[in-house]
């Protein structure tokens, strides 16, 4: 119980629900510096700048997380930036997931592949 004023406390909140709501802020904060440290190892994986498409997954995750925390507090200028974010990064989503679907259109399926090589072999007649 000691534990939970002290928390309390430090954390300049009164009740422990305000308490959960502030441990909400930092978990969306921490989903949301994440996406750096996802960036930063894929990109020195490839020796290049890259931006996976969990950098957008966790910007999102954070986003909501940190715009609920933000909305909660009353906090105008959170709430402005967040929503913004949200925008672009559901756009930029928008934009993998269609080139992915146009890409997928390009594949040969089984049934092309087997129409293709009944084309390509000479039709066998019977002498």
């Amino acid at each position: 119980m000691e534990f939970l004023e002290a928390l309390k406390s430090f954390m300049n909140v009164e009740t422990a629900g305000q308490l959960i709501w502030v441990m909400i802020g930092f978990l969306g904060q921490a989903l949301f510096s994440a996406r750096f440290i996802v960036q930063w190892f894929v990109s020195e994986k490839a020796k290049e700048s890259v931006v996976p498409i969990a950098f957008w997954y966790f910007s999102i995750l954070g986003g909501v997380t940190l715009l609920t925390y933000a909305i909660w507090r009353r906090d105008p200028v959170i709430i402005a930036g967040q929503a913004g974010g949200l925008l672009i990064y559901a756009r930029n989503l928008w934009f993998i997931h269609n080139k992915r679907s146009r890409m997928a259109d390009l594949v040969p399926t089984d049934s092309d592949a087997e129409r293709l090589a009944k084309k390509a072999s000479p039709e066998k007649t019977s002498l």
